[in-house]
C-alpha cells in the first residue's frame, strides 16, 4: 500500500516556516481514522468499565485489583491520548508548542507509571506464591494503595526532570511550524532506558521466574502425592491462577512495550517525532485496549460485573454489596 502520494503545507499562510503535510489516498486516510478511532473509543470504553467494577464493588477491592485497578486509570488515559496521537498522522501539529509539550510530558507519565504498576503487580505475585503465609499481613489494601501513589508520584516527578527543558521552552527543538517534537540528548537518553526499561523489565522476569519455579515444584509434589512439611505452607490453587492470569497481562505488556525502548535505544538521534515512531507508538498502545480483552476472557468476575454495570443495576441502593466472586 502506498502510504505517502504528495504532499502539501500544514500552515498555506507560512509558506517559508511551515512543516509539509502528507497526503493519502481518501479511501485509506478514512480506514486508517475510522481504525485508529475505534481503538481510541474501545480502550477508553473497557477500561472505564475496569475502573468502574473495582471502585464499585467492595468485593473486588482486594490488593491486586487495586493495582490492576491503577493500570486501567493509565490505560484510560491512553485511549484519550490515542486522540491527539490520531490528530497527527497526517504530520501536522495544530494545537501549539504548549499544548504539544504538555501532551508529551502527560503521555510519558502515564506510561511511566504503567511500567511500574507492572513490577508492583510482580512483585504483589510473588509474595502471594512464594510467601503465603505473610501475604494477608503484610500486603493490605491501605499499603497498597500508597505504594500505588508514589508510583504515580515518581513518575511524574522522574518524567517533569527528564523534559524539564522541553517544557521550559516549549516548541524550541521544532525544525518547522506544526511539528510536535521531545528533545532528550544521548546521556538522558541511556538513563531513561536503564529506568524505564532495563531496571524493572529485569526485576519482573526475575520475580516470575522465581513465581514459576515455585509453581512447577508445587505441582509436581501434587503429581506424586508427596506431602513435604517445611515453613512453606502450599499455594492455593486461586492464588497460582491469579500468577497464571497476571503472567498473561505482563508478557503481552512486554511484548507491546519493547519494540518502543528498542527503537529509542537504537536510534541515533535523540530528536524524535511523533509521526516517526508511529508503528511503536501504537503498539504501545494497543497494548492498553488488550488489557481488559484479557481480563474479560480470564477473570468470571470482570464478565459477570460487565453485565451489571450494562443492566444499570449498580444504580440500585446497595449494589456495592453485589457478590462478585
Amino acid at each position: 500500500m502506498e502510504i505517502s502520494v504528495g504532499t502539501e503545507l500544514c500552515f498555506p499562510q507560512l509558506i517559508n516556516t511551515s512543516c509539509r503535510k502528507t497526503i493519502r489516498p481518501h479511501l485509506e486516510a478514512m480506514f486508517i481514522y475510522m481504525l485508529l478511532s475505534s481503538i481510541s473509543l474501545l480502550t477508553v470504553a473497557l477500561n472505564l468499565l475496569v475502573i468502574i467494577s473495582i471502585s464499585h464493588f467492595k468485593q473486588l477491592q482486594t490488593p491486586t485489583n487495586l493495582l490492576l485497578l491503577s493500570l486501567a486509570v493509565s490505560d484510560f488515559f491512553v485511549g484519550l491520548n490515542m486522540i491527539f496521537q490520531i490528530l497527527i498522522t497526517d504530520g501536522c501539529w495544530l494545537l501549539g508548542d504548549l499544548m504539544c509539550c504538555l501532551w508529551l510530558i502527560q503521555s510519558s507519565i502515564i506510561s511511566s507509571s504503567s511500567i511500574g504498576t507492572m513490577v508492583l503487580i510482580s512483585v504483589d505475585r510473588y509474595v502471594a506464591i512464594c510467601y503465603p503465609l505473610h501475604y494477608f499481613t503484610k500486603v493490605k489494601p491501605k499499603r497498597v494503595q500508597v505504594c500505588v501513589c508514589l508510583c504515580w508520584m515518581f513518575a511524574a516527578s522522574y518524567t517533569g526532570l527528564l523534559l524539564k527543558n522541553n517544557l521550559q521552552h516549549p516548541g524550541s527543538y521544532n525544525s518547522c511550524i506544526g511539528e510536535c517534537v521531545y528533545e532528550i540528548n544521548y546521556i538522558a537518553n541511556l538513563f531513561d532506558l536503564i529506568i524505564s526499561f532495563l531496571f524493572p523489565i529485569t526485576v519482573i522476569v526475575i520475580l516470575y521466574i522465581r513465581i514459576f519455579g515455585v509453581v512447577v515444584y508445587q505441582a509436581r509434589a501434587m503429581r506424586s502425592h508427596i506431602v513435604v512439611v517445611t515453613t512453606k505452607v502450599t499455594v492455593k490453587k486461586s492464588e497460582m491462577k491469579a500468577a497464571r492470569n497476571l503472567g498473561v497481562v505482563v508478557v503481552v505488556f512486554l511484548i507491546c512495550i519493547c519494540p518502543y525502548f528498542c527503537f529509542t535505544f537504537t536510534s541515533q538521534n535523540g530528536l524524535y517525532t511523533a509521526a516517526s515512531v508511529s508503528i511503536v507508538i501504537w503498539l504501545f498502545h494497543i497494548n492498553s485496549c488488550l488489557n481488559p480483552l484479557i481480563y474479560a476472557t480470564l477473570y468470571p468476575w470482570f464478565r459477570k460485573s460487565i453485565k451489571v454495570i450494562v443492566r444499570l443495576q449498580i444504580l440500585k441502593p446497595g449494589s456495592y454489596r453485589t457478590n462478585m466472586l
